[in-house]
């Protein structure tokens, strides 16, 4: 149960939902009718409303846009066939929301806000969550520092904000890969479990050499050594080799992704043998040369399943087995679908009813 807290609502004069076309939506570009704001000022949070989605306004001297502090998450609500709205484990993400505010010295998000605020914005903005075949409602909670100050020093005050927007899916195809040993997404010691935006900015010029040379993403390494896998673009990545699933461990480096940890909770129950351990490029590449890697795939909140077709590694490609010859990952992409849609019992209580 979450602590319920009365917040001052108001409502757009007239809905932009008919501007829409949900069998057609691209990710990120519409946005619902309303958004959550909080304000921490003078050490608490205060001011809590649920207002109509606008720009806002900000100081040239914003703290964030000089030193960084922001920070963010993202997550879903699906609707049933049975026009019952669900998020899907928003606990998980308060809970990683938190930690990366604590690593970048940020004010706590109280659960009733966080979680509290966010039902209470779906289920004013219900008839945004597509009912459509792969598509759902984006929800992007974040919070930013706000001082008018131009120095090196964690911010007084901060923003938080929750918004939505509909959203369809985010690769229609596999992708290509390639395999980065030059730049490093994350190092030990620095923010690489956080989900802050810096960690973002930092992988866009990496990815964009990776496109000139044909592939859609990357898959990082460590950074001391460019020999352990670490990620895949945005999103934790897992194998499946020789029956096998292997993922790299949650680490300072790696994101503890919520996609990542239900698929691995569902491959258990399934009495899959998984095993969480630092995979090298070179096992990946001879399982592939022998014929031992059946899968490829990132996880993440933003295409759920993301199938890799080829890896690409100094100047040379990976084919791996065709989609429709793989197993696991369309099996488990099904599972989670029908558990977030309620075609089937939530056994495991991941499903938050707004």
């Amino acid at each position: 149960m979450v602590a319920t807290v009365d917040f001052e609502v108001r409502k757009v004069a007239q809905s932009r939902i008919s501007e829409v076309d949900f069998a057609h939506l691209p990710f990120g570009k519409f946005f619902s009718d309303h958004m959550f704001v909080a304000d921490f000022v003078d050490g608490q949070w205060q001011q809590a409303q649920i207002r109509p989605y606008d720009y806002i306004r900000m100081t040239p001297a914003n703290a964030a846009l000089h030193y960084g502090q922001s920070i963010f998450e993202g997550l879903k609500a699906y609707k049933s066939n049975t026009g019952d709205v669900f998020i899907f484990r928003p606990h998980e993400n308060f809970k990683r929301f938190n930690a990366s505010a604590l690593r970048m010295n940020m004010p706590q998000v109280p659960e009733e806000f966080f979680v509290g605020g966010m039902a209470e914005l779906v289920n004013l903005d219900r008839n945004w969550v597509p009912k459509e075949e792969k598509s759902s409602l984006y929800i992007r909670p974040f919070m930013f520092a706000t001082d008018e100050f131009i120095g090196v020093r964690p911010s007084d005050t901060y923003r938080f904000i929750i918004f939505s927007c509909p959203v369809g899916a985010y690769y229609n195809v596999p992708v290509r890969v390639k395999i980065e040993d030059h730049y490093t997404r994350a190092a030990n010691g620095g923010t690489g479990t956080a989900k802050c935006a810096g960690n973002y900015a930092a992988s866009l010029y990496p990815a964009q050499l990776a496109q000139k040379q044909g592939f859609q993403q990357l898959l990082w390494t460590d950074a001391k050594e460019h020999k352990y896998i670490e990620e895949s673009g945005t999103m934790n990545v897992m194998f499946v080799i020789d029956g096998t699933l292997v993922t790299a461990p949650v680490s300072g480096t790696i994101l503890d992704g919520v996609t990542r940890k239900s698929v691995l909770d569902i491959a258990r129950d399934w009495g899959m043998k998984v095993e969480e351990r630092r995979i090298s490029v070179e096992e990946l590449i001879g399982a592939s040369e022998k014929g031992k890697l059946q899968e490829a795939f990132g996880t993440g909140t933003a295409a759920t399943i993301a199938n890799i077709s080829e890896i690409g590694y100094q100047d040379q490609v990976y084919t791996l087995p065709a989609i429709e010859n793989r197993v696991f990952s369309p099996k488990v992409l099904k599972e989670l679908e029908d558990i977030r849609r309620g075609n089937k019992p939530d056994t495991r209580g991941w499903c938050f009813a707004v």
